[in-house]
C-alpha cells in the first residue's frame, strides 16, 4: 500500500478565516482528508486522493474566487506585464492605481475643485478604479456567491456597486449632484484595498519567525571519502546531494548541513536557532547535531542520520505551520458566526434603506447612502482574525525560544492546566548518574563489560552515563537485544546465554532485596546490583516553585523506586509522587489525574511516550534528535526546565490575547453597524465605513504583536 501523499498549494486572494473556511468546506464537501487552510501565508494542504485529481482541487478554489500559484516557467515576463501583474495581483499595486484616480476626487470634493464636482469628470476618474475593484472583489464575490458561501468581497461590491449604479443613473438622467457618488464607489474601493494591505504587512510579521529559521539553510558541505588505498580524501558538494550514512566535516563557524552524529572529534555547537539558548553546547562522540546549528569551535567528524525534510529543523518548521493551519477551540464560534455574517449584514442593509426611507422620512440618497455604510463598516475579518493571529503570534514566540507546539490547540489549553505531572530522570534531574557502589559474584571486570555491553546499546539517560563511566576496550556481540521501556535491557549471546539489566520488578522473582536501582542476571540468575545517584536540576527547584505559586499541583511520575523517588520529592517540595511505574502504569496514573483535572505532563519523551499523548498536554523534553517521533503535544528543545515556565506563560498570554481580539471584533461590528444605519457617520459615511473596517483588523493584528515582546 502506497504512503498518503501531503499536497501543498499556494493560494492568493483569502482575506481571513472566512475565505479559509469557505476553501476547507468546499475540499470536505469532496471526501478530501487532513484539509489544513492558514490564510495568514495562502498554503492550502490535504491529502491526495484518488477520487479527484489535483487539477480539479485547484479548479474548486479558483470557482470560489481566489487564485492558485502555478508552477513558474524560466519565461521572463516583460516589463509592462510586470506592472499589469503588479496592479492586479497585489493589495499594494491595487491601492497605488486606485489611489491615484480616487485621491483628486476626494480632495475635489472636500475643497470643491470646479471640474473635479463635474459628473463626467468623476465618472472618468472612477471607471478605472471600478475596473480594477471589480477584478478582484467582484470577481470573487460572484464564484462565493455561486458556490453557496459569500464571503466579505461581496459586501464591498454591492456596496462600491451600489454608488456606481446610482451615480451613473444621476448621470443619464441629468438629476443633478444629489444623485452623484462616484466618489463614493473610488474611495470605498482604494481604501478597503488599503486596509487589505496593511493587514497583509502585519500578518507577514507573524511568519518572520518560522521564515528565518526555514531559511537557514547552507548549500555547501565537506565530504568525507576514502581512495582505493583507503586514504581520507576531503571534497565539496551540494548539501542536496548528501545522503544517510555519508561522512561528513566540520570546522570552526561552519553551519551544520544535516542531522549527524558524531564520531571522532570534539566541538562546540551553537543551537540558539533551535533551542533559544545562545550558550554554545559542548559535543563529544556518539552525540548528535543538529542542521542549522553552527560549531563554534573544533573540528568533528559525523555521519549523517537524516537529510532534507527529516532534519529536526526542517519538522520543526513543519510543525510549526501545520499548528498554525489547525483550529484553536476559541476559534470555533469565531467560525459559525463569520460563515453567517455575511447574509446576516446583507439583511441589515436593505432593512437600513428600507426603514430611513419609509419610516425615518430620509431621502434616497441619504437612505443609500447609510446602507452602503451599512455594507463596508461590517467585518467578519475582524472576527475570523482575532484567533488565528494571536495563536500565529504566539507560536513564532514560542519557536524562537525553542518550544515548538504541534497543535494551536495545545497552545491555548494552558489556562485550563490545574497539575503537572513530572517524570523524574532526566527531567527533574540531570540524567547524569554516577556509580555509588555496586556489588557482584562475578570478576568485577567480567561484571563491568556485561554491563557496559547491555548499556551501550540504549539511549537511556542512565544506560549512556554507565556506559560512559565503564567503557570497556571490548564488548560482547550479543545475537539478539530487546530493549524494553521502563524496565531495563535483555539480551542473548553466541551460547544462547540470556542476560538482563533491569530494575527491582526485572528480577523479584529471584530476590528479596529491592534496595538497589539496576540488577544484573544470567540465565535468571542474580549476579550483581548498581547504586546510581542523579543530580537535581538546579532550575527545577525554581520552576516547582512557580508552579505551587500559581495554583498548579506538582507530581512526580517515576519508574524509579520508593527511596529515591521520595528523597528527590522531598528535596524539590512535592507532596505527590508515584514510584516504580512501568508505562503502563503511568498511562493509567495520567488517566486518572486527567479525570480529576486538566493535566500537563513532562518527560524525557521516550519511556514516558504512551503518558505524554493521554495527558490534556504532553510535554517533551530531551535530546531533540528525538523529537520527531514522540507523541507529545509540546516540545521544549533546549533540553532543561526553563523554557517550561515560558511555555506556560506564553499560553495564558496567548489566550488573553484572543479573548481581547474577540472582545473588540465583536464590540466594534456590535457599535460600527447600527452607528452607520441610523446616519451618524454624516456624508462621508461610506468612506469613514471603509477607513475605520480597514483599520479594525489591523488594530487586532497590532494587539497581536504584543506577543512578540511582552515579557513571559
Amino acid at each position: 500500500m502506497q504512503d498518503t501523499k501531503t499536497v501543498s498549494l499556494f493560494v492568493k486572494g483569502m482575506d481571513c478565516t472566512t475565505c479559509a473556511l469557505n476553501i476547507t468546506k468546499q475540499l470536505q464537501k469532496q471526501g478530501l482528508q487532513e484539509v489544513y487552510v492558514n490564510f495568514a501565508s495562502g498554503k492550502v494542504q490535504y491529502q491526495e486522493s484518488e477520487q479527484i485529481s489535483n487539477d480539479k482541487v485547484s479548479n474548486l478554489i479558483e470557482d470560489l474566487g481566489y487564485s492558485v500559484l502555478k508552477t513558474s516557467n524560466n519565461t521572463a515576463p516583460s516589463t509592462s506585464k510586470k506592472y499589469v501583474s503588479f496592479i492586479l495581483n497585489s493589495h499594494l499595486g491595487r491601492f497605488l492605481f486606485c489611489a491615484i484616480f480616487a485621491l483628486p476626487l476626494f480632495i475635489g470634493h472636500l475643497v470643491h475643485i470646479h471640474f473635479l464636482m463635474n459628473p463626467i469628470w468623476q465618472f472618468v476618474f472612477t471607471v478605472p478604479v471600478y475596473f480594477v475593484g471589480m477584478q478582484f472583489f467582484g470577481k470573487s464575490a460572484y464564484k462565493s456567491v455561486a458556490q453557496g458561501m459569500p464571503n466579505m468581497n461581496v459586501l464591498i461590491t454591492l456596496g462600491a456597486t451600489a454608488a456606481m449604479g446610482y451615480s451613473l443613473y444621476g448621470l443619464l438622467a441629468n438629476k443633478g449632484m444629489g444623485f452623484i457618488f462616484f466618489e463614493t464607489a473610488a474611495t470605498t474601493i482604494t481604501l478597503v484595498f488599503f486596509g487589505n494591505y496593511l493587514e497583509e504587512k502585519s500578518l507577514q510579521q507573524t511568519q518572520a519567525t518560522l521564515q528565518k529559521i526555514a531559511t537557514q539553510k547552507i548549500s555547501k558541505a565537506t565530504m568525507i571519502a576514502f581512495d582505493e588505498e583507503y586514504k581520507e580524501q576531503h571534497f565539496e558538494v551540494d548539501i542536496d546531494s548528501l545522503r544517510v550514512g555519508d561522512l561528513i566535516l566540520m570546522k570552526s563557524g561552519e553551519q551544520v548541513a544535516a542531522d549527524a552524529k558524531i564520531l571522532s572529534g570534539n566541538a562546540t555547537v551553537n543551537e540558539s536557532l533551535l533551542t533559544g539558548e545562545s550558550t554554545p553546547v559542548a559535543k563529544y562522540p556518539k552525540d548528535a547535531i543538529i542542521a542549522g546549528s553552527i560549531v563554534q569551535d573544533g573540528i568533528i567528524k559525523a555521519q549523517i542520520s537524516a537529510v532534507g525534510s527529516n532534519t529536526v529543523l526542517q519538522q520543526i518548521v513543519q510543525l510549526a505551520q501545520h499548528a498554525q493551519t489547525q483550529k484553536a477551540p476559541a476559534q470555533l464560534l469565531a467560525d459559525k458566526i463569520s460563515s453567517i455574517f455575511v447574509p446576516v449584514v446583507l439583511i441589515i442593509a436593505v432593512l437600513t434603506f428600507a426603514v430611513n426611507l419609509i419610516f425615518v422620512k430620509v431621502d434616497v440618497s441619504e437612505s443609500l447612502l447609510r446602507s452602503i455604510a451599512v455594507l463596508v463598516i461590517a467585518c467578519p475579518c475582524a472576527m475570523g482574525l482575532a484567533t488565528p493571529a494571536a495563536i500565529a503570534v504566539g507560536l513564532g514566540r514560542a519557536a524562537k525560544n525553542g518550544i515548538v507546539f504541534k497543535g494551536a490547540k495545545s497552545l491555548e489549553q494552558f489556562k485550563n492546566i490545574k497539575q503537572i505531572v513530572f517524570d523524574k530522570t532526566g527531567t527533574l534531574t540531570t540524567g547524569n548518574f554516577d556509580i555509588v557502589k555496586f556489588d557482584t559474584i562475578l570478576n568485577e571486570d567480567e561484571f563491568k563489560t556485561i554491563v557496559y555491553s547491555l548499556e551501550k546499546q540504549s539511549n537511556h539517560p542512565i544506560a549512556k552515563s554507565i556506559a560512559k563511566l565503564w567503557q570497556q576496550k571490548t564488548a560482547i556481540n550479543f545475537k539478539t537485544i530487546d530493549e524494553i521501556k521502563g524496565l531495563g535491557i535483555k539480551a542473548k549471546d553466541k551460547e544462547g546465554n540470556e542476560y538482563a539489566l533491569t530494575s527491582y520488578i526485572g528480577v523479584s522473582s529471584i530476590t528479596k532485596d529491592d534496595t538497589h536501582q539496576l540488577y544484573l542476571s544470567k540465565n535468571n540468575h542474580l549476579c550483581g546490583w548498581i547504586d546510581i545517584e542523579d543530580t537535581i536540576r538546579q532550575e527545577a527547584f525554581g520552576v516547582i516553585a512557580s508552579f505551587k505559586s500559581k495554583g498548579i499541583k506538582p507530581i512526580m511520575l517515576s519508574g524509579d523506586n520508593e527511596q529515591k523517588c521520595k528523597l528527590v520529592a522531598q528535596k524539590l517540595g512535592i507532596e505527590t509522587y508515584y514510584a516504580q511505574q512501568t508505562p503502563t502504569q503511568k498511562l493509567e496514573k495520567i488517566d486518572m489525574l486527567n479525570k480529576q483535572a486538566p493535566t500537563a505532563m513532562v518527560g524525557d519523551g521516550i519511556n514516558d511516550a504512551p503518558a505524554l499523548a493521554k495527558a490534556t498536554i504532553g510535554i517533551a523534553i530531551g535530546n531533540a534528535s528525538d523529537i520527531a517521533v514522540q507523541q507529545a503535544h509540546v516540545i521544549l528543545l533546549n533540553n532543561g526546565l526553563l523554557s517550561l515556565s515560558k511555555a506556560f506563560n506564553l499560553g495564558k498570554k496567548t489566550f488573553t490575547t484572543i479573548q481581547q481580539n474577540l472582545f473588540w471584533a465583536l464590540a466594534y461590528n456590535v457599535v460600527a453597524i447600527p452607528v452607520a444605519a441610523c446616519g451618524l457617520l454624516g456624508y462621508y459615511a461610506p468612506t469613514y465605513g471603509a477607513i475605520i473596517m480597514g483599520l479594525s483588523d489591523v488594530v487586532l493584528v497590532l494587539n497581536s504583536l504584543k506577543l512578540k515582546f511582552v515579557k513571559v
